[in-house]
């Protein structure tokens, strides 16, 4: 199996962007995704830096569109609103080299009209093997499976697909470690947190490098505010789970980027494929893995 990088979900000022690049094109991941796929409010880096970094990148390697043995892939934004949204869309489909990761169905539908590859990422609802082949019959060639489903659920939409002649011809990739996005709004949570509208937001997202927790009345973390998404209030984590997602068929496993310690969590996930995991965990012990079990997203079956 190999290893992912998924997209910055969070709002990082433009140097700590570049520098968290600059480490992770090190770090021993197959696949690195780049640019904007929560709110086209955040400005730090334009459409047209996020395309030059990843050419950039990809013209580091041998092959086209890799950088040093990894593939590049751009991710577009998960909820489209506007007009100067769609045409930032028209613009990364039309980038010319790199392939696209499809958060929105109008991303398909530009990759498709384009006779291009793309991936479907995690909040292209993506549930049976009929929405596979409709999906690979218009250039999907790799998907994200999405958060809340299981492992045996997985494995049935794999061997339906099998039998409908795209198993071998598809790319699975799961989200494997991360707060898990879970919804969008056209709301903005963490302005309204702060008492400002979204139009004059402040960009108060950069103020919360890792998103801003909310707990319930128990005081138990069970959301992480970001902007316009919902993720998870805990990290979650299919480190364990590795042999039975390799088993299952799994082609890829995604790390999703954090503030702290990533290339420390890449290692770990790295190690773990290769068969060497003598190593002190690093992973976060109320790290969570219920969904993976058709369980409750937050539970913690390891410890249970």
């Amino acid at each position: 199996m190999q290893l992912s990088l998924g997209s910055l979900l969070f709002f990082w000022d433009r140097e700590r962007v570049y520098n968290f690049y600059r480490d992770m094109i090190e770090q021993p991941v197959d696949i690195i995704y780049l640019g904007e796929s929560v709110c086209s409010k955040r400005r730090e880096l334009k459409t047209a830096e996020w395309i030059e970094l990843g050419q950039e990148l990809a013209q580091s390697g041998k092959e086209p569109g890799k950088a040093a043995g990894k593939q590049i892939v751009l991710s577009s934004l998960a909820l489209i609103e506007a007009e100067s949204e769609l045409k930032t869309l028209r613009r990364l489909c039309d980038n010319g080299e790199l392939m696209i990761e499809a958060n929105d169905i109008g991303a398909v539908q530009l990759m498709a009209e384009r006779k291009l590859p793309f991936v479907a990422g995690t909040s292209i609802n993506i549930y049976n093997a009929r929405t596979l082949k409709n999906l690979y019959d218009n250039g999907m060639r790799r998907w994200v499976m999405p958060v809340e489903l299981s492992g045996k659920a997985l494995a049935d939409i794999l061997t339906d697909a099998q039998s409908m002649g795209i198993g071998d011809e598809l790319e699975t990739e799961v989200f494997s470690y991360g707060l898990m996005p879970l919804a969008y709004s056209a709301r903005c949570f963490t302005a309204r947190a702060r008492n400002l509208p979204k139009d004059r937001c402040q960009y108060v997202c950069l103020e919360y490098p890792d998103g801003l927790p909310m707990s319930s009345q128990e005081d138990q973390e069970v959301f992480t505010i970001n902007g316009i998404q919902t993720l998870s209030g805990q990290t979650y984590n299919l480190l364990p789970e590795l042999d039975e997602m390799k088993r299952i068929g799994v082609d890829i496993v995604r790390l999703s980027p954090q503030g702290e310690e990533m290339a420390s969590v890449i290692k770990q996930f790295r190690d773990q494929l290769d068969g060497n995991s003598n190593q002190i965990p690093i992973i976060p012990q109320d790290a969570v893995n219920g969904y993976w079990y058709d369980d409750a997203g937050l539970v913690n079956t390891h410890q249970s």
